[in-house]
C-alpha cells in the first residue's frame, strides 16, 4: 500500500497522464460532450436563477450537470490529493531557474509548489499580490470568456475536435504566456 501511496504522490510521467487524458477525451467525443471547466460559472449562475434576469443565463442547465460533476470532482481531487498526496520534498528545479528566480526576489523559489513570497495570505494585500491575483484572475475570467472557453477546453477538447478557433486560441494563451513569463513578471517582481 505505501509503494501505491508512493506512486500516486509523485508527479506522473507524460506516458501515465497522456494515456489517460486521451482516453477520457475519447470517452467525451464518443458521447458526443466536450471538456471545460470555465463553462460551469456559467452553469451555476443559470442554476441559481440568473435566467430570470438576464438571456445568457436562460437555458436549460440541466443538460450540463455532467459537467458540475466534473467540477465537483476537480474540487474533490485536488483536496484529497492536496492533503494526503502533497511530498513533504521540496520540488526539483534547476539550478539556473533557482539563480532566475532568487534574482528576481523570490527567495523561497523550490521549497514548495507555490512559494510563500508570492502566494500567501499576507502577500496578497501588497501591490505585487493585488496585481497577481486581482487583476490577474479578472484578467484570466475576462479572457477565458472573451476567447470563449478555458485552456483545457480549447487545449484539450478543441484541438481534438480539430477546431481552428480553439488553434487560434492556444496560440495566443502560449503567446501570453510568454509575454508574461519573460517580460510582465520580471516588471512586477522587481
Amino acid at each position: 500500500m505505501n509503494s501505491f501511496i508512493s506512486f500516486i504522490s509523485q508527479a506522473w510521467a507524460w506516458y501515465v497522464a497522456g494515456p489517460i487524458i486521451a482516453t477520457t477525451m475519447f470517452l467525451l467525443l464518443f458521447f458526443g460532450k466536450s471538456l471545460g471547466i470555465s463553462s460551469n460559472l456559467r452553469n451555476i449562475c443559470a442554476m441559481l436563477g440568473a435566467g430570470k434576469k438576464c438571456n445568457f443565463f436562460d437555458y436549460d442547465w440541466k443538460k450540463q450537470t455532467w459537467n458540475m460533476v466534473f467540477a465537483l470532482g476537480l474540487v474533490i481531487g485536488g483536496y484529497l490529493s492536496s492533503t494526503f498526496l502533497t511530498s513533504t520534498h521540496s520540488i526539483e528545479l534547476s539550478q539556473a531557474t533557482l539563480h532566475d528566480l532568487h534574482a528576481l526576489g523570490i527567495k523561497d523559489a523550490g521549497e514548495s509548489l507555490n512559494p510563500q513570497m508570492i502566494f500567501s495570505f499576507e502577500q496578497l494585500l501588497t501591490f505585487k499580490g493585488i496585481v497577481f491575483m486581482v487583476v490577474g484572475g479578472f484578467l484570466i475570467g475576462f479572457g477565458t470568456r472573451y476567447a470563449g472557453g478555458c485552456t483545457s477546453g480549447h487545449a484539450i477538447s478543441g484541438l481534438s475536435n480539430l477546431q481552428l478557433p480553439s488553434l487560434i486560441a492556444v496560440i495566443g494563451f502560449f503567446i501570453g504566456g510568454l509575454i508574461t513569463t519573460y517580460f510582465l513578471i520580471p516588471i512586477l517582481l522587481k
